[in-house]
C-alpha cells in the first residue's frame, strides 16, 4: 500500500507499507492491503506502520485518514 502522512509543516512520510495501525476516535484499527474505502478522524496517539519488516511510529495529536485503492492519505497535527 502507498502511505503518505502530511502535516502543516510538510510531508512527514511517503512510502510503501504492508500494514498500518491508527488511533481512531472509536479505538485503534489496523489497515491491510485491499481495505474497503474509508474516511475517518484520528485522535491523539501513535500511527504505527510496517516498512520492510521494521515497525515505525509517528505520534499524532489529531487528524484524518482517507483510504482508497490501497492508497492511504493521512493529514495530521503532530505532537
Amino acid at each position: 500500500m502507498k502511505l503518505e502522512i502530511i502535516s502543516p509543516e510538510g510531508i512527514v512520510y511517503q512510502g510503501e507499507t504492508e500494514r498500518v495501525s491508527f488511533p481512531g476516535l472509536g479505538g485503534s484499527f489496523d489497515v491491510l492491503p485491499h481495505h474497503a474505502p474509508l474516511i475517518t478522524a484520528l485522535r491523539k496517539g501513535v500511527i504505527r506502520f510496517d516498512e520492510g519488516g521494521i515497525t515505525k511510529e509517528q505520534p499524532v495529536e489529531s487528524g484524518f485518514v482517507k483510504i482508497k485503492n490501497d492508497k492511504l492519505s493521512v493529514c495530521i497535527e503532530q505532537l
